[in-house]
């Protein structure tokens, strides 16, 4: 697959993730390319790993199922550590 395939794969599976995850994410386009991309490499390493496969073509379904995959684990590693200081109430002195 290509850079521009990669690219491609990346935004879509971001704005994918980002539909199913319900939660405080970085937006808007640049955000989504950045956590698709960065998911879909994390993954196929995870995947990769594993033993399941990895990214390999771009109409493959296992490829797609790994790219979301590694953004909504991306997205949830986000939120578990930029949501840590969230729902605390300022402290008044």
């Amino acid at each position: 697959m290509g850079i521009l395939g990669f690219v491609l794969l990346g935004l879509i599976a971001g704005a994918i993730a980002k539909a199913i995850h319900k939660g405080h994410e970085p937006g808007g386009l640049l955000g989504t390319l950045v956590v698709g991309v960065l998911g879909a490499v994390l993954g196929g390493l995870v995947a990769s790993a594993v033993g399941l496969g990895g990214i390999s073509s771009f109409f493959s379904i296992g490829t797609w199922i790994i790219a979301i995959g590694g953004a909504l684990l991306l997205l949830a590693l986000y939120n578990a550590v930029a949501g840590r200081g969230a729902g605390r109430a300022p402290s008044q002195a």
